[in-house]
This record gives C-alpha cells, structure tokens and sequence, in this order.
C-alpha cells in the first residue's frame, strides 16, 4: 500500500458523502483513508462510519479540539504509507486522481504534486489549469493551490514538521506547510491533476490575505519566504485576528 488520503472533515454531512464515493472510484487502489472528526453535530461522523469502500482501508480518528490544524495534526503519527493526499470533505476527486499524482513523483527530489482547483465548466476549467502551468513554472517556489489538493512524499513532509499549530496557527495553513516542504525537494503541478472544490469557496472573505500581501508573497525571493511567513504575514495576521478557526466559519450559511 503506497498511498493514504486524509481529510479532516466538521459539519459536512451536505457533502461528505459524494466526496467519498468518488475516492471509493480510484482507479490505484488499495489506499488507506484517514478521516478525522473535528466535532462534528450534524451526523457527519455517522456518514462517514456508515461508509464502506473497496480496497480501502478506513481509519476513522477523532480530535475534539476545535480547528482544522489540531485535525490534520492528528492524522500525522498515522501516516505509514510512501505518499500521502489531503484533501477537503466537499471536493470531488476524478478516479485517476491518485494514478495521476504517483506518476508524477518521477524522481525522490520530488517531494510534493499539487492539483489544480477547477470549476465545473469544463472550459473555465481548462483555462484554470493553463493558468496554474504557468504559474507553477513561473514562482516554482510558491504554492498555487490549497489543502484541497495537495499531496506529498509523507518523508519530506514529516522532514518538514508537518501539519502542526506550533509551526502555524493562521489562515493559510496550506500556503505555510509548502514553505517548509519546498526546501525538501521540488514541487510540480501536473496539467492533468485536478479536482473540483464546491462552489460555495466563492466566498473566501474571513480566510484571505489582502492584495498587497498575495502580491508581496510572489516577489519576495525563495530565501526570503521565511521572512515574508514568520516576520511579515504572521503578525499581520494575528492582528486582524485571522487564526486557523477561521476556517470553521461557514459563511455560505449566514
């Protein structure tokens, strides 16, 4: 077995079910799949337990402590697999998701294969993931895509101290982890990998960085990335009270 898929999941019981029958349609298969309860009210757990999946063996973890990083950072002592996917608990994941990601760590100087977040339109889609070609061969360095699709050699990304609120206790969780993994290795977004978030991420009001920010973080060079994440963004952060439970809010529903 090469491969566990973990996702952290808090009242999605909307969602939670497509997203994990389309990882019960991976074409590479057996995977391990991590799902962690972050206290969820709604019978998310109850789905999630209810679900049985061919050739996949399911874990199921609780973490009673509020926030999506003491989630993930439950998961980490349970990743025994070479490679490891994270994703979210309202995407839908194509079945040669997994094929695809493997095919793409070529070497062991590859550490980390991104996917692509694309919307239904399949010509909005299409224009998604030009886009992120070039963008991922401009800023190497950088990340062009969220915890939705993300996976990782589990070596490099336990080299790199993992998901833990010690190393981060932010918004943009997904973009510092990349900043610690990229100095493992290299990073590559296949044009083929992709996955389709719900479109209620339209609304990305409490859980974004200001335009200066995102625009400073593509021109601070590579040795200067840890000054932009440590020194810069992290206190501005703080005092705009954007902590990891931000991510909590769902604002779609308000």
């Amino acid at each position: 077995m090469k491969w566990t898929f973990v996702i952290a999941y808090f009242n999605e019981a909307e969602y939670l079910a497509a997203t994990l029958d389309s990882l019960g349609a991976q074409t590479r298969k057996p995977f391990r799949l991590i799902l962690v309860d972050n206290g969820s009210t709604d019978g998310s757990a109850a789905i999630a337990r209810a679900t049985t999946l061919s050739d996949v063996e399911i874990v199921h973890l609780s973490e009673t402590r509020p926030g999506k990083i003491f989630a993930l950072e439950t998961a980490m002592p349970h990743l025994a697999t070479e490679f490891v996917a994270f994703g979210d608990a309202d995407t839908y994941y194509p079945p040669d998701y997994l094929a695809i990601a493997e095919a793409a760590y070529t070497s062991p100087d590859v550490v980390a294969v991104m996917a692509t977040d694309v919307p239904p339109d399949a010509a909005k889609a299409l224009r998604k993931r030009r886009h992120n070609r070039i963008a991922s061969w401009l800023w190497p360095k950088q990340t062009h895509t969220g915890g939705f699709g993300q996976t990782f050699r589990t070596a490099a990304l336990v080299a790199a101290g993992g998901y833990a609120e010690r190393h981060w206790s932010y918004v943009l969780m997904d973009h510092e982890i990349m900043q610690r993994v990229v100095k493992q290795g290299r990073v590559v977004y296949p044009f083929d990998l992709w996955c389709i978030p719900s479109e209620r991420r339209t609304d990305r009001t409490r859980v974004r960085w200001t335009l200066p920010e995102r625009l400073l973080y593509h021109f601070t060079p590579a040795m200067a990335k840890d000054w932009y994440f440590y020194r810069f963004l992290g206190p501005r952060l703080n005092a705009r009270k954007l902590g990891h439970l931000n991510l909590r809010e769902k604002t779609w529903k308000q």
